[in-house]
């Protein structure tokens, strides 16, 4: 048997003129979180914060250390600012986000997680 309606891909049609309507609402439980602008500074500062569940999570909200893969090795080195960002405003203002390049004792560090989810500073070394 043959299937009479057109398959469904536009985003408000249903194919036979009626409207598409969503299913649910939005929840205040859905809705996500204050981005965390972890600066640079000479100690780190965390902040735990109760999720759904009574899950906890950690924000990094001042960094002053990088655990720094090289060479197979991980270390722990201190940074110094930050050289480049998506964001150039968060070069000025040292803002550490994903992506952004740090100046570090060792050299120049790339940052491969997320600094205010995950409350550490990891990166990789640039040659």
């Amino acid at each position: 048997m043959q299937q009479y309606h057109r398959s469904y891909d536009k985003k408000i049609g249903a194919g036979t003129g009626g409207r598409r309507r969503s299913f649910m609402d939005k929840r205040i439980a859905q809705m996500g979180g204050v981005f965390t602008a972890t600066k640079v500074a000479d100690k780190d500062v965390k902040e735990t914060t109760r999720k759904r569940g009574g899950h906890l999570r950690i924000k990094l909200k001042k960094a002053a250390m990088v655990s720094v893969v090289a060479k197979d090795k991980m270390k722990k080195v201190k940074i110094v600012r930050v050289l480049e960002s998506p964001n150039p405003e968060y070069v000025r203002m040292n803002i550490i986000t994903r992506g952004a390049v740090l100046e570090t004792e060792l050299g120049k560090v790339r940052v491969t997680n997320r600094v205010g989810q995950d409350g550490v500073v990891n990166g990789v070394l640039i040659q």
